[in-house]
């Protein structure tokens, strides 16, 4: 079983109430695409990201916050974790992310699990210049057979954090897919 995998299965065995989990990066690239790329499976984490007003729903509803801290807990020693859970106004998105979410189908009873649209994804990855994020930003515009004007189209959809270093990561990812023509300038 991969970590990712792992992780949200144990959540979901967890978990007293029903929740909606938005997963993204590299757990939404292996669980969110057919024949994902071999090292997906070992990354070490799973991100999620929340709606604006979800965090204080999971607080008041369920044991979602208390559920997590044990499967954080329980894979510490495997170097495992989902501590990155993000609200959507700190993660580059389209403000439709939340009515285009891809359902994710597991093995999960109280987990409803969705990762980003496409789109989304892409964004999301473009929050970092490195080269893992590259590779990944070039996985999902290959697997969803996106041309460089649709590309183009999303970036200029994008929702950008007020953070400084996000616009500035954002400007050097946008250069480096119009560069590799994967983006119009």
């Amino acid at each position: 079983m991969n970590n990712a995998t792992r992780l949200l299965s144990r959540l979901d065995e967890l978990l007293d109430t029903n929740v909606d989990l938005t997963v993204y990066g590299r757990a939404a690239l292996l669980l969110g695409y057919p024949d994902p790329k071999p090292e997906y499976a070992f990354s070490l984490d799973v991100d999620a990201v929340l709606w604006i007003g979800q965090a204080e729903e999971l607080e008041r509803n369920g044991n979602f916050w208390t559920a997590l801290e044990q499967v954080n807990d329980e894979f510490e020693d495997d170097g495992l974790y989902m501590t990155h859970l993000f609200d959507e106004d700190q993660v580059v998105l389209r403000p439709t992310w939340r009515d285009e979410r891809v359902a994710l189908v597991g093995p999960f009873r109280r987990l409803s699990l969705h990762r980003l649209a496409d789109a989304d994804l892409l964004l999301s990855k473009m929050m970092r210049y490195d080269p893992t994020d590259l590779d990944d930003l070039v996985f999902v515009i290959s697997r969803s057979q996106l041309g460089p004007d649709e590309v183009s189209d999303i970036i200029e959809q994008a929702r950008l954090p007020d953070a400084e270093e996000i616009h500035e990561q954002f400007g050097l990812c946008q250069a480096w897919l119009v560069r590799q023509g994967l983006c119009l300038d």
